[in-house]
């Protein structure tokens, strides 16, 4: 045999080695490279119409139950709206948020919208969103406060909700140096009437989510600069679903710039 033919003969054989992979691959989807992957989540949405959306309907004001059982609240609206945006209804299926991975794994629903916070030890099985809210803790005055930064707390009384990443956030404060005194209470309630009602505190520290109630039922709060523990609120996928991530990602910067999610807040956090 020439050269030319033993040349000819290997490259056949590794032709045939690779077509033989790709068949392999083509059935376990998973071993095929980015680029030759489908996004069957985004598909299927689209032969269906519906995005099938995940939440636990027991976290007002983002998902609760109204007085006919609907699910209703700022994710509901945020879903909808996003879904819109692609010609699709969002379809909401009420989930405990302890099974909400597993349903979203198990391909039960295409996404979770559920204050769900980012959490990066799951980046493996899922891609998440850019955050659409931070819940996470503030220092809150009383608008009109001298307090206007973190170093300015130096002598003064701060409350926090005892056992809390708020309380945690204070000890953290003292053990750098910083000279506050922290009082501890129950609940955020207790917060805000601690600054509010009975003032006995300069500041506390509070999640966003109870200051931006108390701020929509009219109360002179103030956050002083950004959150202390950021935690931010995301929306889930799966892995693969590149395609939905992709226009989710667009949808939303294109609601944001709109002012929908400001709109959101005003809503769902008014009384």
């Amino acid at each position: 045999m020439t050269a030319q033919g033993r040349w000819l003969v290997a490259a056949g054989v590794v032709v045939a080695f690779l077509a033989i992979g790709l068949a392999m691959a083509i059935q376990d989807e998973k071993r095929l490279p980015a680029f030759l992957r489908r996004d069957t989540t985004w598909q299927a949405m689209q032969e269906r119409g519906s995005w099938r959306v995940g939440l636990d309907p027991s976290f007002p004001p983002f998902e609760m139950l109204d007085g006919e059982s609907r699910p209703i609240g700022y994710d509901v609206d945020l879903a909808q709206a996003l879904a819109k945006t692609w010609g699709l209804e969002a379809e909401i299926v009420a989930v405990g948020f302890d099974s909400l991975l597993d349903t979203l794994k198990a391909g039960k629903i295409d996404s979770i919208v559920s204050a769900y916070p980012y959490d990066d030890r799951l980046t493996q099985d899922f891609t998440f969103s850019a955050p659409y809210f931070d819940a996470g803790v503030r220092l809150v005055v009383r608008t009109g406060s001298p307090i206007t930064d973190v170093t300015e707390l130096s002598g003064r009384r701060v409350g926090v909700e005892w056992g809390s990443v708020g309380d945690m956030l204070g000890r953290q404060m003292q053990r750098d140096g910083v000279d506050v005194t922290l009082i501890p209470l129950e609940t955020p309630a207790d917060l805000l009437e601690a600054i509010l009602v009975m003032p006995k505190v300069d500041a506390i520290l509070i999640d966003n989510v109870a200051l931006r109630q108390a701020q929509a039922a009219g109360r002179q709060l103030t956050a002083v600069g950004e959150p202390l523990e950021s935690v931010p609120y995301v929306i889930v996928m799966p892995r693969r679903a590149a395609e939905l991530h992709r226009n989710l990602e667009a949808s939303l910067q294109s609601l944001q710039s709109a002012g929908h999610l400001s709109d959101l807040e005003i809503a769902w956090f008014s009384d």
